[in-house]
């Protein structure tokens, strides 16, 4: 279950991303995009610490981006040349946000959702002496096809596909959501209300 809050965000997750996307050699917008948020779902961190977030945005009519984030309340060692920006949560404080094809959580547990058909959290919101458990608008899968195990995370090389190689095999995200794969495939799967069908957001090989 991913816990959120309500809270007020500065700058929000939208500015970061506006801020960062030109430096991006995938992204072929304006140098100033103007960032609106397409559909967006969670993942769980076993151990509670990161936040993980699948977030899919789009500048002006431009392509769907893929732009997965990962949150933290300390600068990840090592992982500068992936860091977004900082952000001020109203509740939790300063946080480190990141492109989340640097952080090896993520890439652990997409490997794991992927292997095992796991599906994006159960977003719980906390706010005004209330809880509420939001109703997705995101609707993650992965194959369960069989596929090597996550390991420790050894490099990335960015471009419009980013592979991640890890120990026993090499995650692939596809920055624009692209067709459904083979039936055969180790991938994760994304539905909004936009699309008829799932479309592919990353691919596990072994």
């Amino acid at each position: 279950m991913a816990l959120l809050h309500k809270a007020d965000i500065r700058p929000t997750k939208l500015e970061l991303l506006s801020g960062w996307l030109p430096a991006q050699s995938w992204y072929a917008g304006p140098p100033a995009p103007e960032v609106s948020r397409v559909s967006a779902g969670r993942f769980d961190d076993p151990a509670g610490a990161v936040g993980i977030e699948i977030m899919l945005v789009r500048v002006g009519d431009g392509p769907i981006l893929h732009t997965p984030l990962t949150y933290r309340d300390a600068p990840l060692d090592g992982a500068g040349e992936f860091l977004i920006g900082t952000t001020e949560h109203s509740v939790l404080g300063t946080r480190w946000v990141y492109d989340a094809c640097g952080d090896p959580v993520f890439a652990a547990v997409l490997a794991e959702v992927i292997r095992t058909g796991g599906t994006q959290a159960v977003e719980e919101v906390h706010g005004d002496g209330q809880v509420v458990v939001r109703e997705p608008v995101l609707l993650l899968r992965g194959s369960g096809s069989a596929a090597s195990p996550a390991g420790e995370i050894v490099q990335v090389r960015s471009g419009e596909v980013t592979s991640i190689p890890m120990a026993a095999g090499t995650l692939h995200i596809f920055r624009t959501p692209t067709a459904p794969p083979a039936s055969a495939d180790a991938a994760l799967t994304a539905q909004w209300s936009e699309v008829d069908s799932p479309v592919v957001l990353a691919r596990l090989t072994a």
